[in-house]
């Protein structure tokens, strides 16, 4: 499973400093990170990644309301990215199953655009998606009986668990629907503040793993957090190495 690290969690040292953020990234050991934002940060990246042994290979882009999207798609594989990932659809799309089959159509619109210019589109959850509304069913599941095969999924695994949807039981009904997965960790109340580096929260991460051996790329990804957040993505990342050395031993 490769690692990347989601930019969102360094969003105010980027903002003020792409150069020293990217740097700082790469001396703590990520290879991969993750773009929010791809259209507005496009060049601060073409120019940055390389200088620092960076790739991005999946990327954050709002899709579902894209003017061009395939402006968006092109600009992502300009830049090395496989995936473009769109991060929200609003919760009011989430409570009744014909709005759900409706979202899916639309990726499912985008899904010969990305493949023309050689990448390929997904959705990322909040917790919303992951509550068991449908006869214990969440949304996710029901997006995913509608979806084109060419879309796939990023589960973030933590707002799942908030929403009320284990992650790994979740990963097990979604199969390998899902190639991407947002890693982290804290109490599942939802705080964001209250995120922890992995191993020092509620969430089961190594079960995680163990349930979905054949993830493509885990994101580490803090939404907030109340210290300083180079030493949380730095404790992350020896966490992580250390479940995927145990999974593996």
């Amino acid at each position: 499973m490769q690692i990347s690290v989601q930019l969102y969690s360094v969003r105010e040292a980027f903002s003020a400093d792409p150069d020293a953020t990217l740097r700082r990234l790469s001396e703590i050991g990520f290879t991969t990170v993750e773009p929010f934002g791809l259209m507005e940060n496009a060049e601060t990246l073409r120019e940055l990644l390389p200088r620092y042994g960076l790739a991005a290979t999946s990327t954050h882009a709002s899709l579902l309301t894209a003017e061009d999207p395939s402006r968006i798609f092109a600009t992502a594989a300009g830049l090395g990215v496989r995936t473009v990932i769109d991060p929200h659809w609003d919760r009011a799309h989430w409570t009744r199953e014909d709005d759900i089959k409706a979202t899916a159509e639309r990726l499912n619109a985008l899904a010969p655009i990305a493949t023309e210019n050689g990448v390929r589109v997904g959705y990322h959850n909040h917790d919303f998606e992951a509550r068991p509304l449908f006869e214990g069913r969440c949304g996710l599941e029901v997006l995913a009986d509608h979806l084109d095969p060419r879309v796939v999924l990023e589960l973030d695994t933590f707002w799942s668990a908030v929403g009320g949807t284990d992650p790994s039981a979740l990963l097990g009904a979604l199969g390998q629907r899902v190639q991407l997965a947002h890693l982290k960790d804290g109490p599942l109340q939802g705080d964001v503040k209250d995120q922890l580096p992995l191993g020092q929260g509620e969430m089961d991460v190594p079960a995680i793993l163990a349930a979905a051996p054949w993830l493509e790329t885990g994101v580490l990804e803090f939404d907030g957090y109340s210290g300083d957040i180079f030493e949380a993505v730095s404790r992350s990342l020896t966490q992580l190495n250390q479940y995927l050395q145990e999974d593996q031993a």
